[in-house]
């Protein structure tokens, strides 16, 4: 296609918004200056003088990025609390990361990351500030599903996502035609490739992890959304299975608010009833 066939289709583009998928991709011209805007005409203009106003365009859309996750910032940020001087490195980095922030959502959670900081700095590093850039607001739904399953064992801080569990030795096994007892997540909405999916991000690890031998006699307390949960295992032969979050996964799931998902949580205790005391 011609140049001049691209200004015409964009200028044609610029009125309406279609439904097509031609007109769709259209309206991209908008953001490559190649759509008539007020005093401005592409057709009319060198190619020289598109790309200045398509960085002029540009500037201004990163601007208000930035503008709006600030305004936000603000008003997550308290007034009754001492407030720190930021990191002049890690705030640079930070304005040149979220100037490119479009979606509302994660405006949101940037604007939360920056108000924390500057309460209590040194929560959110470089590193996961620059996976969070490349984290689309479908992966994130991920992540807040995730979050929703995961719990935390005993005292620990860090979340786990268990998957199932294993019964590893006695006279149990032998009456079993399978001695490993999977929880399918995918039923809950969180299929294998969503966890494929926090793996490639670099928020889950690769690959599942086992506890140790879980001691017959200790309780162990499972502190998910909204519930408490206690389980004592009626053996000494069993573990459970899980992903664990990666470091940066850790200090993105300071952002989210998990919600409880009672389908799930239902499951998990007909899951654990076989082989667990449930308190």
């Amino acid at each position: 296609m011609k140049d001049s066939d691209i200004l015409m289709l964009a200028d044609e583009a610029a009125p309406a918004a279609e439904v097509s998928a031609r007109k769709k991709a259209l309206l991209l011209g908008r953001q490559l200056g190649l759509a008539s805007e007020q005093e401005y005409r592409p057709a009319n203009a060198s190619i020289a003088e598109r790309a200045q106003h398509r960085e002029r365009k540009l500037a201004s859309q990163y601007q208000a990025n930035v503008e709006t996750i600030f305004a936000l910032a603000l008003s997550y940020t308290p007034s009754d609390v001492t407030g720190v001087d930021l990191d002049p490195d890690w705030s640079h980095q930070f304005f040149l990361m979220a100037e490119q922030i479009h979606n509302r959502k994660m405006q949101d959670l940037w604007a939360r990351i920056l108000s924390s900081e500057i309460v209590n700095p040194g929560n959110f590093s470089l590193r996961t500030l620059a996976i969070l850039k490349q984290l689309t607001h479908r992966e994130a739904q991920i992540l807040e599903k995730a979050l929703g399953m995961a719990a935390k064992v005993n005292n620990e801080q860090r979340l786990k996502l268990i998957s199932g569990y294993r019964l590893t030795g006695g006279l149990g096994q032998y009456f079993r035609k399978n001695s490993t007892v999977t929880l399918g997540l995918s039923q809950f909405g969180l299929p294998y490739s969503s966890i494929l999916t926090l793996v490639d991000a670099g928020i889950l690890h690769s690959s599942e992890f086992e506890t140790g031998l879980l001691n017959s006699k200790t309780p162990i307390q499972l502190s998910m959304p909204g519930i408490q949960m206690k389980l004592t295992p009626k053996s000494g032969n069993l573990l459970f299975s899980y992903y664990r979050l990666t470091p940066i996964g850790d200090e993105l799931a300071q952002l989210v608010l998990p919600k409880q998902d009672q389908e799930y949580l239902k499951a998990l205790q007909a899951l654990f009833s076989k082989d667990f005391k449930i308190e």
